[in-house]
């Protein structure tokens, strides 16, 4: 009985180290500069991206003013994202873009992942995005999220985002909140600056 018992736990114990193994983590921030971000800020509102993103403390600092994001250099195709952040003072706005397609503009295209507080969780379609799960009409057409559990102001939040083909799905602080189908299966990830100071920290995705 024993013996089985060893048996079935080696066979367990090498199929989640297989299944791990499969597994490839990609740091998409070092914690010491920008290396691999470019910075978009509205190019009518005279500041440098330099001005708007920085590293503060072995952190993603974005400014929240002007408007615009931080995306990386490559585009990415099925992978989990994990992102930490924290607002600086009171919470204002924020969000996780998905799916961005070529083409720098205030308003990308891109599936949002909104972290404005109260409401992080909630799917915003930008520049024209659109996905099956709603009626998408307006300028930005919105999906709820499911619950509230952000963390208070000044308190570290997560988000794991899940891209999988056309299929996003959020969680936040380790709690389901939102799942859409979208028409992209790859695109930039980004940072937004909208609103106020917020922190980012251990972002990075497995594949």
């Amino acid at each position: 009985m024993k013996s089985r018992f060893f048996m079935v736990a080696a066979a367990a114990a090498m199929l989640l180290s297989s299944c791990c193994g499969e597994c490839k983590k990609t740091e998409l921030f070092n914690g010491q500069d920008l290396s691999g971000w470019v910075g978009f800020v509205d190019p009518e509102s005279g500041v440098s991206a330099e001005q708007v993103y920085s590293v503060k403390d072995g952190n993603i600092y974005v400014a929240g003013q002007p408007f615009g994001y931080l995306r990386t250099e490559k585009k990415y195709g099925d992978y989990t994202l994990h992102v930490e952040w924290r607002w600086i003072g009171e919470g204002t706005n924020s969000g996780l873009f998905q799916r961005v397609q070529d083409g720098d503009k205030l308003w990308c295209t891109a599936i949002e992942c909104q972290l404005c507080s109260g409401k992080a969780g909630d799917y915003v379609m930008l520049g024209g995005a659109k996905i099956s799960d709603i009626e998408c009409v307006g300028e930005f057409p919105v999906k709820d999220r499911i619950g509230d559990y952000e963390n208070p102001v000044g308190e570290w939040n997560t988000a794991d985002i899940t891209c999988k083909g056309k299929i996003i799905k959020v969680k936040i602080n380790g709690k389901e909140q939102n799942e859409c189908t979208c028409e992209f299966t790859d695109g930039y990830i980004a940072l937004q600056s909208e609103g106020g100071p917020i922190e980012f920290r251990n972002i990075y995705i497995t594949e």
